[in-house]
């Protein structure tokens, strides 16, 4: 059975704790997100070495593997974002249906050892995109479609709930 897509817009996770898995992106300070980013993705090995690594917990929710296949997309997506926040002024970011993404990249069939090397590389990655980010640049903006609009540190604290979040969504049980 399909997933029920994402409708609900997370940027609320800017003003206040998450009450699902308790982390406060909003308190979070931004130029400790590489850390955070490199503990996160250093957590998700073992849990796509995990036997029930396919299964989903119900109708409505994501596989371990899924979430981690997903993860490793936003870490890949939202450096390219980063990037083009760094090199371009105030810059519009191409639309991203990660629900989509999921269906058409076929998560839940994917190989979990690939997806585990592929999630720690693009971890590592945007870590180190964001312990580049100069002192000067936190505050240069960019835009998603639907009109929500970032500083380089509300896009790093915004970033860094989603695979928090999604650690937590695996680690229930």
């Amino acid at each position: 059975m399909p997933i029920v897509p994402e409708t609900k817009s997370w940027t609320w996770v800017l003003e206040k704790p998450c009450p699902e898995c308790g982390f406060d992106a909003s308190t979070t300070d931004a130029r400790e997100v590489a850390d955070l980013t490199r503990l996160n993705a250093a957590a998700w090995p073992a849990v796509l070495q995990r036997a029930d690594v396919r299964e989903r917990p119900d109708d409505d929710t994501w596989s371990p593997l899924e979430y981690a296949a997903h993860v490793r997309d936003v870490f890949t997506t939202m450096r390219g974002r980063l990037e083009l926040m760094l090199a371009e002024s105030d810059p519009l970011f191409a639309n991203w249906d990660q629900d989509a993404t999921a269906v058409e990249e076929r998560y839940n069939e994917q190989d979990p050892a690939a997806v585990s090397g592929q999630l720690v590389e693009a971890g590592h990655a945007i870590a180190d995109a964001f312990d580049a980010v100069p002192p000067d640049a936190w505050g240069r903006t960019g835009r998603r479609g639907d009109g929500a609009g970032f500083s380089v540190e509300t896009l790093a604290q915004y970033f860094i709930h989603d695979p928090v979040h999604h650690l937590h969504d695996v680690s229930k049980g």
